[in-house]
């Protein structure tokens, strides 16, 4: 069990959190949606950017994961580069919660659930987000269409998030040979 969980947004006044059935999965109960530290870094993005991560779960999994994404990351993101300026610009921050007001969401790797009000324990800006995938190890790639990356990485080989596709910029129409 984590002792202390993390909400990130770009608003820094948020006094408590109540429960929201969130627009991107309009089936779950109402709830404070919080992540552990092991996966925080998936939400070190401006709130409605489109992005891709993949991480290998153990080792056994490590040298398909650096083989097949060319890396010698722990861990890799992929944004558009329509978002960089806006990822240079946004002021986020990370909200503590402690982690006993929660249980975990078993549909997501390191998602967890309140059903509750929370008051967060802190807040503090997270500082430049570029900068910040760089102090963490996190390879944070530039593409100028996420498709490919999403195509690659959603393979039981590794763990994967793929968040705010919606946002992303069209699938590229492929062309059969010309005659």
């Amino acid at each position: 069990m984590t002792d202390v969980l993390y909400h990130f947004s770009e608003d820094a006044t948020i006094e408590r959190f109540t429960p929201h059935v969130p627009r991107t999965n309009p089936t779950e109960a109402p709830a404070v949606w919080a992540i552990d530290t092991e996966h925080a870094p998936l939400y070190w993005f401006p709130r409605d950017c489109p992005r891709v991560a993949a991480w290998p779960r153990n080792e056994a999994e490590a040298h398909v994961f650096r083989t097949a994404l060319q890396t010698t990351a722990h861990r890799v993101q992929a944004i558009e580069l329509e978002w960089l300026e806006r990822m240079r610009a946004t002021v986020l921050h990370r909200y503590t919660f402690d982690a006993g007001a929660f249980t975990r969401w078993p549909k997501a790797s390191g998602q967890w659930v309140s059903h509750r009000v929370v008051e967060p324990v802190d807040v503090a800006p997270v500082g430049d987000l570029l900068d910040t995938h760089v102090a963490a190890g996190v390879e944070l790639r530039l593409v100028a269409s996420l498709w490919p990356m999403h195509d690659l990485v959603v393979d039981e080989a590794w763990d994967f998030s793929i968040v705010r596709m919606t946002n992303a910029a069209p699938r590229a129409v492929e062309r059969g040979p010309s005659p």
